[in-house]
C-alpha cells in the first residue's frame, strides 16, 4: 500500500514537472460525436488526474475595425482531458481563440487564431502562463495582414 501511494505521487510531481500545458487538434481527433462540429479541440497535458484544471477561453476579434471580446463556453469531452470550443463569434471580422488555464500552481496560455477554413494550427501561440494582451493584439495583425493578402 505504501509503495503504491509513493508511485502515485512520483507520478504526480513528475506531471507537473513536466508543467501545465495545451495541444489542440482537428474535432475528429477528441475520437468523440459530440464535437464533429466544433472549430478545434485541445488537450490539458501536466495536470495530474486527481487535479482538475481550471480552464477559460474568450474570442478576440476586430470587425469592421472595432475589437470585439466573446466569452466562450469550454466544453469538456468523454475523454477526461479533453475539450472543444464551438464558435459562438460573428463570421466576419478577424478572430483568435484566447485560452487560459491554472492546474494546481501551474498555469497555461494559448492564441489560436480562427480563419476562413478553421483553426491555423501554425500559427498558434502556446505559453507557460495567459497570454498577454500585446500576444492577443499580435496574432490579430497577423490574421489581418494573412487575410489582405
Amino acid at each position: 500500500m505504501l509503495r503504491l501511494a509513493i508511485a502515485t505521487l512520483a507520478t504526480a510531481a513528475l506531471a507537473v514537472a513536466e508543467g501545465f500545458t495545451f495541444t489542440i487538434g482537428n474535432p475528429v481527433a477528441s475520437q468523440d460525436f459530440h464535437f464533429k462540429a466544433a472549430v478545434f479541440v485541445f488537450r490539458t497535458e501536466g495536470c495530474p488526474g486527481s487535479m482538475k484544471p481550471q480552464l477559460s477561453a474568450t474570442a478576440e476579434g476586430i470587425v469592421n475595425g472595432e475589437r470585439r471580446s466573446v466569452t466562450l463556453k469550454v466544453m469538456p469531452a468523454s475523454k477526461p482531458g479533453v475539450y472543444g470550443i464551438y464558435q459562438s463569434w460573428p463570421a466576419q471580422g478577424h478572430w483568435v481563440v484566447g485560452l487560459k488555464g491554472t492546474c494546481g500552481n501551474s498555469s497555461a496560455g494559448a492564441v489560436v487564431p480562427v480563419g476562413p477554413k478553421g483553426f491555423i494550427r501554425e500559427s498558434s501561440k502556446f505559453f507557460s502562463r495567459p497570454a498577454t494582451e500585446s500576444e492577443i493584439e499580435s496574432s490579430l495583425r497577423e490574421l489581418g495582414q494573412a487575410g489582405k493578402q
